[in-house]
């Protein structure tokens, strides 16, 4: 029996799947055949799986059903009253001293403080730094003023000195320095030369000859000992780790490349087989042990019905209830009418002992003070909302007077 392929649980389920329409055959891929150690593991593992998976199933839809029950009648309503209580303690509270103490107490600090504060200073701004401001300024202009004018002065004075004093002694000491630069340029070009001369003959030749026929020469032979000495050591590293390499390979690559091979590999082929059987008898076991916990829940629900909710809804339906309408039409009824005429009664004799009141009240006042002014009647040109707009006189030709 392959459970895969049976509708899911529900009545409304397997509607909705009769409902649809039907679907074109899905080709599938021919499935790789499967081994004799497959075939010969799976049977025993799903019966054991199964006899092991059932009472954990019916146990976890047990604590499923209680869970839903437990969080339905005590923590969605304990959590509920919870929330309640925490905005009853903690947010109402807040809300209130936000809205009736901290908004008017700013408010009134508000309005202080301008009536202190802002007002005081915007009058002293307007009516003392301006004026005062505008005073500095009249007085740095003028100020500013004269400074010019004497400053311009200034300069005219300054501008003749340069023109007609500086510019000449600077043209004279101009030309004197010229010339004195001249004969110092002459000078340092002829010692220059002379150094150059010297610095050539007697440091630069001897040098190159040097290089070219001494330190050339022996680097060359330096370079070509360590070029040997570099091919004789890297020659023996690469016999060496030849050595190590082959060694390494013979004593633990092929030992550990045969034991993962031929031992490790089928062990391994072995254990998945065996792992994935587990797996799919779980899961097919897991399935079985779900509709046979539905089918005992059914059961088990349909024998609480028959043994507790029939027979208390046949009293309540076939005993209580009959009771209970005798009971209204003989007792409560009657209780009810005579409770709501002495209530009319009761309200009735209130009403007249108001009314003695008021007017016991109304004869001491008329005793006392005397009997009120009446207003007098005030001729108003204009209608009553029931009348009509006629000018004192009939508005048709045939009753006119």
């Amino acid at each position: 029996m392959d459970l895969e392929k049976q509708p899911p649980e529900g009545s409304e389920a397997r509607a909705d799947l009769h409902k649809r329409p039907a679907e074109p055959p899905v080709r599938r891929e021919p499935e790789a055949p499967e081994g004799c150690l497959a075939v010969a593991i799976r049977i025993p593992v799903r019966i054991i799986v199964l006899v092991l998976v059932v009472p954990v199933r019916m146990l976890w839809d047990a604590l499923v059903v209680a869970g839903r029950f437990l969080n339905d009648a005590l923590l969605r309503p304990l959590g509920r009253a919870l929330l309640w209580l925490g905005r009853a303690v903690f947010v109402w509270p807040f809300v209130g001293l936000w809205r009736y103490v901290v908004v008017p107490v700013g408010k009134a600090l508000g309005w202080l403080g301008n009536v202190l504060v802002v007002v005081p200073l915007v009058w002293l701004y307007r009516y003392v730094l301006t004026p005062v401001g505008h005073a500095i300024a009249w007085a740095a202009r003028g100020i500013g003023a004269a400074i010019g004018w004497i400053a311009r002065g200034v300069g005219a004075a300054l501008g003749w000195v340069y023109a007609y004093l500086l510019t000449p002694v600077g043209h004279a000491v101009t030309w004197v320095l010229k010339g004195l630069g001249a004969v110092l340029a002459a000078l340092g070009i002829g010692v220059w030369t002379v150094l150059a001369w010297l610095a050539k003959y007697l440091v630069v030749v001897p040098a190159v000859w040097l290089y070219t026929w001494v330190l050339a020469p022996v680097g060359r032979a330096i370079v070509w000992c360590g070029k040997g000495l570099v091919w004789l050591v890297s020659m023996v590293v690469t016999g060496i780790g030849a050595a190590l390499y082959w060694t390494a390979r013979i004593l633990l690559v092929l030992p550990a490349l045969a034991l993962w091979r031929w031992i490790l590999t089928p062990v391994g082929h072995v254990l998945a087989v065996i792992g994935r059987e587990m797996w799919d008898a779980l899961g097919h076991a897991w399935r079985i042990a779900g509709h046979i916990s539905l089918a005992v829940g059914r059961f088990l629900g349909t024998l609480f019905r028959w043994i507790l909710v029939e027979p208390v809804r046949w009293v309540y339906r076939s005993v209580l209830t009959p009771v209970g309408h005798v009971v209204r039409d003989a007792v409560w009824r009657p209780a009810a009418e005579a409770a709501r005429s002495v209530g009319r009664a009761t309200r009735q004799a209130l009403a007249a002992a108001r009314e003695s009141v008021r007017q016991a009240r109304a004869d001491f006042r008329r005793m006392l003070l005397g009997e009120p002014r009446q207003p007098q009647p005030v001729d108003r040109r204009e209608p009553s909302a029931r009348e009509t707009r006629t000018l004192g006189s009939s508005t048709t030709a045939l009753t006119k007077d």
